[in-house]
This record gives structure tokens, sequence and C-alpha cells, in this order.
């Protein structure tokens, strides 16, 4: 009887001292799918002017494996990394799918001009929960915001990291039904989510790291 291959699913990882690229490049040589968002780099050398791509934020590294995989990473001590704990199930935070998907979607342009957040700082102000319908971006789906005085639409990883896309035109959001608040829920308080500048470190989590 076949047996059946282990699912795969994304991963956050924590990296120290800023060694995100380091554990990438060692992933990549072995095969496993990761992802760092990226950023270019201006930089002066006598008079000519060279962009250079970097981490957009440091610290952070997403993986795209196995549990077991995982395990085996996150005990190699070549590899500089901490799993992220789910605070509610307790055990490793798994990135759903098309969360990933979308966060890719935006974060994968160097180009663009996207804004780094603190996503617990984002749910102090929430948005409308909306659909890109056009453009690169089709089928991207967050809270539409105001954030630097644009439009935009906001990916958000629960305790990890969010990213907001440059301007989004309205005429090419369509609203998804909103959910539902318990009784006990009150509305949040309206505070604009600071920014992550280009090339910080990433916050602590609220959700708890630990060494699988």
């Amino acid at each position: 009887m076949p047996t059946e291959n282990p699912p795969i699913n994304w991963y956050a990882l924590r990296v120290t001292y800023c060694r995100e690229m380091i554990v990438k490049r060692r992933l990549d040589a072995c095969g496993i799918e990761s992802f760092v968002p990226m950023r270019y780099k201006e930089t002066v050398c006598g008079q000519r002017r060279r962009r250079t791509l970097v981490a957009a934020v440091h610290n952070l590294l997403f993986v795209h494996t196995t549990a077991e995989q995982l395990r085996t990473i996150a005990s190699d001590p070549r590899l500089p990394v901490r799993t992220i704990t789910d605070r509610t199930t307790g055990s490793t935070l798994i990135v759903p799918d098309k969360q990933m998907r979308d966060f890719i979607a935006v974060a994968g342009n160097p180009d663009e001009q996207h804004i780094y957040l603190d996503p617990d700082s984002t749910e102090l102000r929430r948005g409308d929960r909306v659909r890109i319908t056009g453009g690169l971006l089709a089928g991207v789906e967050g809270e539409f915001m105001r954030i630097r005085g644009d439009r935009r639409v906001v990916v958000s990883i629960a305790g990890v990291m969010a990213v907001a896309t440059a301007f989004i035109h309205p005429s090419l959001i369509e609203a998804l039904e909103p959910q539902r608040k318990t009784p006990a829920e009150k509305p949040a308080p309206h505070r604009t989510a600071p920014e992550l500048r280009d090339g910080d470190r990433t916050p602590e989590p609220a959700t708890r790291d630990r060494i699988s």
C-alpha cells in the first residue's frame, strides 16, 4: 500500500544577527524553497551609482517544507534559525498557502514601493477586507487602509509581518464579506500602524519563539 507524501507548508523563521541571506543560500543549495522580502538599495561608489538587492527586513525568512524537514533545519547548527509558536494552538506556526501567496505577490517585487509594518500594530486600525480585481496583483486579498496618505491593501501574516502595497485605485478593489464580531469584541481604536523602515529588524512577535 503506497504511503502518502507528508504535507508541505509555509513556516516563518526568526534568523539571528541579520543572517537571513546566508540561511537562504544554504536552503537553496539543498533544494528547499524559501522566501526573503527584498528591496533595491542604491549606493554611490565614486561617481557611479549602484543598485544592490538586499533584504528589506532583517531576521526573517519563510520556508516551504515538511514538518520533519523543518525540525532538521531548526536543529542544524549551521542554520541560526528559530521557529515561531502559534500562541493559540501551542504548535509551530503555519502560514496558510493563500496568505503566503498574497504576501509573496506583494513583497516579491523589489521595484515596488512597499511599506513593511508591525502586524500587531496594524490590528489597531482595522480596514475593510477587500480583494484586488485588476493589474499584476489581481486576486490578492487584504485590508484596505490609508497609509502615508495613499490607499493601500495590507497583507498580514499574524504575529510575523505585514506589507502594504503601493497605491491601489478604488476601482480595482472589491469588498469581501466582513467577519462577524463576537458580542464581547470592542471596536478597535483608530491608530496609524507604525512602519518598519527599509532594512529594519523585525520586532519580536506576540507569538513565542522556540527552537524545534
